[in-house]
């Protein structure tokens, strides 16, 4: 949000008002002279004061979710139980929501909030935010795999995917595991990279999204973000 538009609903004035407190050098932000009026904000990450008192912080939330298969990453759903559904009601605010999605058969870290801003932010393609799944196929994944998805893979339709990173884990003639890393996210990217090398995803599950990390939280669990994990939202303020 916008120091100006967070100032005035928080009743420090007008819009007019606001800019004056700015410009006069008695507004900071986490212990730093905010200089502009239109700088990116957020009371609920960060410390913001005016001529030495604490603007509230608002109800955003921010949980870290391990995602099961069967669930749909969406708010509502008439057929399927949706990620949020799995919050609990005493932690349930309006507006929450999982930052991008999963397929329903994937499995793995999601984010859900209720900041859409935020939300917007994370998922910008300018922020470039790497995603690591582990994933298991039906066939070989042969030496030349790595390159593969190194040298940007085409879909059928033309489709031109970013370079990905491929780390073998385990490869036979049946079965083969590794570790994959893209940038994007296009619509089932990893199932269509696999298949445009000629094998099919039979498992995926997400691992990182960017430097969050899903850890040993088990299924169909959720958490709060912690302090530090908190401090890397602060980088997708700008």
């Amino acid at each position: 949000m916008r120091l100006d538009k967070l100032l005035g609903q928080a009743g420090f004035g007008s819009r007019n008002q606001v800019k004056k407190l700015i410009r006069s050098r008695q507004v900071y932000v986490d212990g730093r002279l905010a200089e502009s009026d239109n700088l990116n904000v957020e009371p609920s990450l960060q410390a913001i004061m005016v001529s030495g008192k604490s603007v509230t912080a608002s109800s955003e939330k921010y949980f870290l979710l391990h995602k099961p298969t069967g669930v749909v990453s969406a708010v509502s759903d008439k057929e399927h139980q949706t990620v949020i559904d799995l919050i609990k009601q005493g932690d349930r605010v309006s507006g929450l929501y999982p930052v991008g999605r999963l397929d329903r058969d994937t499995e793995g870290l999601l984010l859900i909030t209720n900041n859409g801003p935020l939300g917007y932010r994370l998922l910008h393609p300018k922020h470039h935010v790497t995603k690591t799944y582990y994933v298991e196929v039906n066939a070989l994944l042969a030496e030349d795999a790595p390159d593969f998805f190194a040298n940007r893979v085409t879909f059928a339709d033309g489709t031109v995917c970013k370079p990905a990173r491929l780390e073998l884990i385990m490869t036979s003639s049946d079965k083969s595991s590794a570790y994959i890393t893209i940038s994007e996210g296009k619509f089932h990217q990893i199932k269509k990279m696999f298949l445009a090398y000629g094998v099919k995803v039979i498992y995926l599950k997400r691992l990182t999204f960017g430097d969050f990390q899903l850890g040993d939280l088990p299924k169909g669990r959720y958490r709060e973000l912690t302090v530090s994990e908190k401090e890397i939202l602060k980088t997708y303020l700008d």
